[in-house]
């Protein structure tokens, strides 16, 4: 089965997505981050006005298998976190870009999104094209 990527988003090369709506960035992990992963079983979140560099841990993911770590693909101050994904972590399996965002983050500095992947950068380096 192939992974989806959304060509809306922009992609970190350690498997983060970015959802740009204004000066606010959803973050979240890519299919590839969650299919590596397998079943997830616990996700850990920051706190809504923690603030981190981009490249920054900002969470982690834990799989029957392995512990993820998240980075922040942007600078900025976290405004929202998904609550629903502490009691129900298997969403990260099933719709990692609709419901399973992990966080928004109010960035500090846009410019940084220049550092992110197209989809069509971003895909051929997961799909080893």
């Amino acid at each position: 089965m192939a992974l989806e990527y959304p060509e809306s988003l922009k992609y970190a090369d350690s498997h983060e997505y970015a959802s740009i709506e204004g000066d606010v960035a959803t973050v979240g992990l890519s299919a590839y981050a969650v299919d590596q992963l397998g079943d997830i079983v616990f996700v850990e979140l920051p706190e809504p006005g923690d603030t981190f560099e981009a490249g920054e841990e900002v969470s982690s993911v834990e799989s029957v298998k392995a512990v993820g770590t998240v980075y922040a693909p942007v600078s900025g101050e976290v405004v929202d976190v998904n609550e629903a994904l502490v009691d129900t972590p298997e969403l990260l399996n099933k719709e990692p870009y609709e419901g399973a965002w992990l966080i928004k983050i109010r960035m500090s500095n846009p410019s940084e999104l220049d550092k992110l992947l197209p989809v069509d950068r971003y895909r051929p380096l997961v799909e080893g094209e």
